[in-house]
């Protein structure tokens, strides 16, 4: 589909994101014969990896990081980049023909005024109209920072990790502080290190940690717990526990004379300092605050979220007959919101929203 589409049309399901989640949606849909569209505000399927800084990584090697129905190529045992994900989830489209309505950025999700069903807007003034509506913008959109860091001073450049690209926009050789205890910060951290610039981690010493090697994932996939549901025992174990780094990253850092671990950041000192539980460090350049993101949904008229924003759902599944989410940190399970992950996730809400309704 193209821009050219009628302002009003019906459909069996509208996908909101083009992203993994939304692909995966689109496959078991395909697979159900029903008539769907996938919307997404980006020009190009897979751009929202190709927006990533330049050395990101998967920390899931390609074995593990597929999508229903579609292998990776090459080495699987390798570790894709931003570019390779990019890559593969075009591919993954264009195999299945799917119908994509990019460049249309969904404005308002709201009850159909005459009909079962519901309204899906766009700001370039389209409207959708279709019995399911399956939400897969991604885990959340909205960046969050720390409430201290509006005190820091003008002088001090403040990005958060969504806007970072690479060590050499960061002008100047002074110091730089990276807060954050996720992939993202410590893979940001190793590249600003490699330019020679100090670099303070305000990184939360006490985050638990997997390797990240072959064994591992054979480990965690041969016994399950990357499958096993929050609503089960062990899931809802693991669910209670804090979310562990899957990553190598941390070794690497810890090898840079450079680098300078602060603990877990705590307040702005003199307008241009971070003061960590251990350290403080000197006045700054720049920080990255590679802090996570915050729930964005206020487009969506329907209700179906609690007091602090946050999609209420059961599998994915709302109150709400015919809305649905995927692609959410522990929507079922720990991998949930990975690649490979999503497909069952997936498979299970297309299937029980097509036996609902």
């Amino acid at each position: 589909m193209s821009d050219s589409l009628s302002p009003s049309i019906t459909v069996d399901a509208v996908v909101i994101g083009a992203g993994q989640a939304g692909l995966a949606a689109a496959y078991y849909l395909q697979q159900h014969q029903q008539r769907f569209v996938i919307l997404d505000e980006r020009t190009a399927v897979g751009d929202v990896w190709a927006a990533r800084f330049d050395t990101l990584k998967l920390f899931s090697p390609a074995w593990v990081s597929g999508l229903p129905g579609y292998a990776w190529s090459g080495n699987p045992l390798r570790y894709p980049s931003k570019e390779d994900a990019a890559a593969y989830l075009r591919q993954y489209a264009a195999h299945f023909h799917f119908p994509l309505a990019l460049g249309q950025r969904v404005v308002r999700v709201a009850p159909a005024a005459h009909q079962p069903g519901y309204e899906v807007h766009t700001a370039a003034g389209q409207r959708y109209q279709a019995r399911h509506v399956i939400v897969c913008t991604g885990a959340y959109n909205a960046p969050c920072l720390p409430e201290f860091a509006p005190q820091l001073d003008s002088s001090v450049l403040q990005l958060h990790s969504s806007a970072y690209r690479r060590a050499s926009l960061l002008a100047g050789q002074g110091p730089v502080a990276v807060v954050g205890s996720g992939n993202s910060a410590l893979q940001i951290a190793a590249d600003l290190a490699s330019t020679g610039r100090p670099v303070y981690a305000a990184y939360k010493e006490r985050t638990p940690h997997l390797p990240n090697n072959t064994a591992m994932w054979v480990f965690l996939r041969s016994t399950g717990l990357l499958k096993a549901s929050r609503h089960s025992h062990i899931g809802q174990r693991l669910f209670e526990r804090p979310e562990p780094v899957v990553s190598s990253d941390l070794a690497r850092l810890r090898r840079f004379p450079n680098v300078h671990f602060i603990g877990k950041a705590l307040a702005v000192e003199a307008g241009t300092q971070l003061r960590g539980r251990h350290a403080l460090t000197p006045p700054l350049e720049a920080v990255v605050w590679a802090t996570g993101y915050g729930p964005a949904f206020d487009w969506i008229d329907v209700p179906v979220f609690d007091a602090a924003g946050e999609p209420q759902h059961h599998r994915g599944l709302t109150a709400a007959p015919g809305i649905a989410f995927l692609g959410l940190p522990w929507l079922n399970t720990r991998s949930s919101a990975l690649m490979g992950g999503v497909g069952a996730d997936a498979q299970y809400v297309v299937d029980t929203l097509l036996k609902s309704t």
